[in-house]
């Protein structure tokens, strides 16, 4: 997945499953996961090219963002 040209990755933050979108410097959607399990998120995002991360306002974002910083990502 690090050779995908991502630059920024929309997140959908939920309970039990997520989704997450990522698109290239043109805008053009690169990854696509409709339906991301908790357990699997952190791997993804992990997996992921450092890139700008955006999130829902929610609680859970503050905890995710702290996540996802140890492993690169910028989260906001």
């Amino acid at each position: 997945m690090k050779s995908m040209n991502i630059i920024s990755a929309g997140i959908n933050l939920a309970k039990n499953v997520f989704a997450v979108h990522g698109v290239n410097d043109n805008g053009k959607p690169v990854l696509f996961k409709p339906k991301v399990s908790c357990a699997d998120l952190l791997p993804l995002i992990g997996q992921l090219p450092p890139c700008l991360n955006g999130m829902d306002a929610c609680t859970g974002a503050h905890y995710w963002a702290r996540l996802f910083r140890q492993h690169g990502q910028s989260g906001h």
